[in-house]
């Protein structure tokens, strides 16, 4: 089969569905093909970790309803060559189609363990991983969680909230290490306890194998640990295949300029694999989460569809843990000039991240709708402080 399309989207995630989206507002009768290698049309991915298992929505609800804005998706499908001269892309059925201009929204792939223990070890990340997750985590099974990150910790605070038994395995010294401050990262693992999560820190996972209906894990001091399944966190990594193969110029991320186009004037690139200039934090960023993903597709759609605007966004992130919630912009690293400014200790408050007297990062720890303020702070060039710092958010309107 071969087809064409004026706009051509590579991946079938938020980014994807973001871009057409944002195509066919401008020009309605723009022809738009997504090609995805997920069989199910895009969706939303933080429901998967977070509002699935606490039963605020099913797995129908996620779905973004991108066919229904007139753009063509071809699913299960994955694209494996690139002709930038001939403007064609090939997928893995053998099938052509052929281009005027051409977005990479490929996402990332899940890190993957050492060992292969079969059905009940999930390397989470899309619908299939949930469904497969849900088969085994039913109330009152035990499920382990590797990962102390972004996703471990959002799968095992739901996980527990499902009625699972649940233990947490992560190399770090705490959960959050690295990107909270020591003092947050020590209250969350206490936390996480109070809630009935055993929480094994400074343990590596080396081995594991499939046993009768669950898996025995081989941990790295020299323990042994079954349960009904495993969901492993990680991390990812970009998947930028595509783009080497076509020669377009890759560095942690296929490299975009400030209107998201690649090294080749007809190919742009959004979500988990560009890797773009931010203005405010005069650096280069890649960043793997549902606000870049939604903003720079709909971003890329845009100027793809003739709108001249740069990107200039700083993206921010957000989590649940429990009962507890954050927003965040900007850098979290810990390792940064450390500022907090509690309400409540660990229960409601602001931690600022400076470096050389500028903010680079705010943790909006459950402090609501002060995302716009804490860009505006990372964008202003100071010199901040703790003094400067302590009570300036909340911003008081």
């Amino acid at each position: 089969m071969e087809c064409s399309h004026d706009y051509l989207i590579v991946g079938g995630g938020m980014a994807a569905d973001a871009a057409a989206k944002s195509i066919r507002e401008i020009d309605a009768a723009a022809d738009v093909g997504i090609v995805g290698d997920e069989a199910a049309p895009p969706y939303q991915r933080p429901p998967l970790s977070k509002a699935l298992w606490k039963g605020d929505k099913s797995p129908g609800d996620i779905d973004l309803g991108t066919a229904a804005s007139g753009v063509v998706v071809h699913g299960g499908r994955r694209i494996v060559a690139l002709d930038r001269a001939a403007h064609l892309a090939r997928d893995d059925h053998g099938n052509s189609y052929r281009y005027r201009r051409l977005l990479l929204a490929t996402g990332a792939t899940p890190r993957r363990l050492p060992f292969d223990a079969g059905e009940r070890v999930i390397h989470f990340r899309t619908l299939d991983d949930y469904r497969a997750l849900r088969r085994f985590a039913v109330k009152g099974a035990h499920v382990a969680v590797i990962g102390g990150g972004f996703i471990g910790s959002e799968l095992a605070a739901s996980l527990a909230g499902a009625g699972c038994k649940v233990t947490m395995l992560f190399p770090g010294p705490s959960i959050g290490a690295g990107r909270y401050p020591d003092a947050l990262c020590h209250f969350l693992d206490d936390y996480y306890r109070e809630h009935g999560v055993t929480v094994s820190a400074g343990v590596n996972v080396v081995d594991g194998k499939a046993v009768d209906e669950g898996v025995e894990l081989a941990l790295s001091d020299g323990e042994t640990l079954r349960v009904d399944a495993v969901a492993v966190g990680i991390g990812v990594t970009p998947n930028t295949e595509l783009a080497e193969q076509a020669g377009l110029k890759v560095d942690n991320g296929v490299v975009v300029d400030d209107r998201l186009r690649s090294s080749d004037a007809d190919i742009w690139a959004a979500g988990d694999i560009a890797n773009f200039h931010n203005p405010a934090l005069d650096r280069r960023l890649r960043v793997e989460h549902e606000d870049a993903a939604v903003g720079m597709g709909r971003h890329a759609g845009r100027v793809m569809a003739g709108i001249d605007e740069p990107y200039d966004t700083l993206p921010f992130f957000y989590s649940d843990l429990f009962d507890l919630g954050y927003e965040a912009v900007g850098l979290l690293d810990s390792h940064l000039d450390v500022v907090e400014d509690w309400r409540e200790p660990y229960r409601e408050g602001v931690v600022y991240y400076l470096d050389g007297g500028r903010v680079r990062g705010v943790l909006l720890w459950n402090t609501w709708d002060q995302v716009d303020a804490a860009r505006e702070l990372i964008a202003q060039t100071g010199p901040f402080d703790a003094s400067s710092l302590r009570g300036r958010l909340p911003h008081k309107t």
